[in-house]
C-alpha cells in the first residue's frame, strides 16, 4: 500500500468511528509490539514500537528504566526465596505468606496516612500512597540496576531511560499478523466506545430528535447516529406505538459504560420532555424571563405544570398558551395529545394549592404544617371534578405542590373515614400526594361538574383551552344550556 494511501485509510476510520488520530497511531504501534512478542520476543524485554504513517515504517525498542541497586538486591534476594520454597515443595505458603505481609503493610500505610496533610504529601490520598509502595518494586521487565546501566551508559542517572533498538531477524508469521489483527480491532473498538461514551455522557438531560431502529419484544431501540439507545418499557409512553423508522424526540436520562460498552437509556415518560419542549417553543424560557417550577405528569394523560416570571408585564400562563394556545398545542402534538394544565406558581402554599386543583373551585384551605398535608374544602358538585378522572386531578396537584392533599365537600363531612374506606376497598393507598375523598360524587354527574366549571372558570384559565378537562359522556345541548342557566357566573 503506497504512502498516502495508508494514511488515507487511517484518516477514513477515524472519520468512520469518530475517534482520534493518534489514537489509532497508539493501537498500530501496539500491535506492532504484540506481533514482535509473538514472533521473535525475549524473556524480559519490554518492547515498544514507533510507527511513521508518513513513511510506513516501524521501529522497535526495549526500553528500561533506571532503578536505584537496593531494589534489584531485594528482587535477588525475594527470587532465591522462592526458588528455595518452590525446592521444599511449599511454594504456596510461601506465596501466602507473602500476601499476608503485602496486606498488612497497606493497613499500616492507610493508618499512617492521616499524619500527613494532603497539602504536604503533594495531595496524595492512602490509597495512592499505598499504591506507590506496592509499584516500588524491581521489575526486570521494565527496569534496570543502576550499576547495570552505568556499565554501557556512563552519564545515566535513575529514572532515566536506556533504549535498545530491535531488528526483526525475519518477516512476521501468520500468527503474529492474525495477533496484529485482532489487536487493533479491538483497539479502535475500545477507543470508539470511549468516545461514544464521553460525548454522550456530557448530554445527559438533553433532547434529541433521533430514529427508532427496530423493537424487540417490549425494548425499543433507537438509533442516535454513532450508537444505538435503549428505551425500556418503563420509559414508554402506553400510549404510543413505535414502528421502525419513526422520528421521535427523546430525552436522554442516563449514559452508563458498561462491559459491552456505554448504555445510553432514552426516555419519554420523563418530566423533563415536558419542559425541554416547551423551551423549545417560548422565547420567555429560553431568556430566563419565566421559569418553570414544577412539573407533575402522567405520561400520555395528562400533566401540570408550574410556571413564574418575576417581571411584572409578562403573563407567565399566556407565554407557554402562545397566541390562540399555538405553542402549547405544538407541545400537546408531540407528546400525541396528552392534556397539559398550566398554573401559575406561588411562595403561597394556599394559593399555589389552589392554582394546582384548578379547573376545581376551592372554597377554603386548612393547612397542617407539621405533617405538610393540607385539608381542601369545595363545593360538593365540584368534588368530582377536583378529584378527577380515577383521582388524576388531584393526585398531579399532590406531586406537583408536595402537600398531602384531602378534598372534602361543602356539607363538611370528614374525608379521612372516607380515605380509609376506600383504601381498604380498593387495596391501594391514596396518601403521600394522592389522597382524596371520593365521596358525594353521586350528588352530581360528571357533565354537571364540567358545566359549573366552565362558568365559573378563571381567566387566565379559560385562555388555556387545552388543559380544561374534557367531560367523558356529553349531555344534551339542551341540558347543558339548562345547567349553564342554573348556576350564576362567578365574579373573576
Amino acid at each position: 500500500m503506497a504512502q498516502s494511501d495508508l494514511k488515507q485509510a487511517i484518516q477514513d476510520i477515524c472519520a468512520e468511528k469518530n475517534i482520534p488520530y493518534d489514537s489509532v497511531i497508539e493501537t498500530i504501534e501496539a500491535a506492532l509490539a504484540v506481533a514482535y512478542r509473538k514472533d521473535f520476543g525475549e524473556k524480559n524485554q519490554n518492547v515498544i514500537a514507533e510507527f511513521d504513517p508518513e513513511t510506513s515504517g516501524s521501529r522497535l525498542w526495549d526500553v528500561k528504566t533506571v532503578v536505584d541497586d537496593k531494589l534489584y538486591d531485594e528482587y535477588l534476594e525475594e527470587q532465591k526465596k522462592r526458588e528455595a520454597a518452590e525446592a521444599e515443595g511449599r511454594l504456596e505458603e510461601y506465596l501466602d505468606q507473602k500476601r499476608q505481609e503485602e496486606t498488612e503493610g497497606l493497613g499500616q500505610a492507610n493508618a499512617a496516612q492521616p499524619l500527613t496533610s494532603p497539602s504536604e504529601s503533594g495531595g496524595q490520598t492512602g490509597a495512592a500512597s499505598s499504591a506507590s509502595l506496592v509499584e516500588e518494586r524491581f521489575d526486570p521487565k521494565k527496569h534496570i540496576a543502576l550499576s547495570e546501566a552505568k556499565k554501557t551508559h556512563k552519564n545515566i542517572e535513575l529514572g532515566g531511560e536506556i533504549k535498545t533498538e530491535l531488528f526483526p531477524p525475519a518477516s512476521y508469521g501468520r500468527m503474529a499478523a492474525q495477533t496484529a489483527k485482532q489487536v487493533i480491532i479491538q483497539r479502535i473498538r475500545e477507543a470508539e466506545r470511549d468516545t461514544v461514551y464521553k460525548e454522550f455522557k456530557g448530554r445527559e438531560g438533553e433532547m434529541v430528535t433521533a430514529m427508532v431502529q427496530r423493537v424487540e419484544g417490549r425494548m425499543v431501540l433507537i438509533d442516535l447516529g454513532h450508537t444505538t439507545a435503549i428505551m425500556p418499557p418503563p420509559e414508554q409512553v402506553e400510549r404510543e406505538h413505535y414502528r421502525p423508522g419513526d422520528r421521535i424526540k427523546v430525552y436522554i436520562a442516563s449514559v452508563n459504560m458498561g462491559p459491552k460498552g456505554p448504555e445510553i437509556v432514552v426516555s419519554r415518560t420523563h418530566p423533563e420532555v415536558v419542559r425541554q419542549l416547551f423551551t423549545v417553543e417560548v422565547p420567555e424560557l429560553q431568556n430566563g424571563s419565566v421559569q418553570i417550577k414544577g412539573i407533575a405528569r402522567e405520561a400520555g394523560l395528562r400533566a401540570k405544570i408550574a410556571v413564574w416570571s418575576e417581571t411584572k408585564n409578562i403573563d407567565p400562563v399566556g407565554s407557554l398558551v402562545g397566541q390562540r394556545g399555538t405553542r402549547v398545542q405544538t407541545v400537546i402534538s408531540e407528546l400525541g395529545g396528552e392534556k397539559i394544565d398550566i398554573i401559575e406558581w406561588s411562595d403561597d402554599p394556599v394559593k399555589y394549592i389552589t392554582n394546582a386543583l384548578s379547573p376545581a373551585k376551592v372554597i377554603s384551605i386548612k393547612l397542617d404544617e407539621a405533617n405538610h398535608s393540607c385539608v381542601v374544602e369545595v363545593k360538593d358538585d365540584q368534588l368530582s371534578l377536583a378529584i378527577g378522572k380515577a383521582g388524576q386531578n388531584v393526585r398531579l396537584a399532590a406531586k406537583l405542590t408536595g402537600w398531602k392533599i384531602d378534598l372534602v365537600g361543602e356539607s363538611g363531612e370528614a374525608p379521612t373515614t372516607n380515605v380509609d374506606e376506600t383504601t381498604n376497598a380498593e387495596g391501594e393507598s391514596t396518601n403521600a400526594g394522592e389522597t382524596t375523598n371520593t365521596e358525594t360524587t353521586n350528588d352530581t354527574s360528571t357533565d354537571e361538574t364540567t358545566n359549573q366549571a366552565n362558568t365559573n372558570e378563571p381567566t387566565n384559565t379559560e385562555e388555556v383551552s387545552p388543559e380544561k378537562v374534557e367531560p367523558e359522556n356529553s349531555k344534551p345541548e339542551a341540558e347543558q344550556s339548562a345547567d349553564n342557566k342554573e348556576t350564576p357566573p362567578a365574579n373573576t
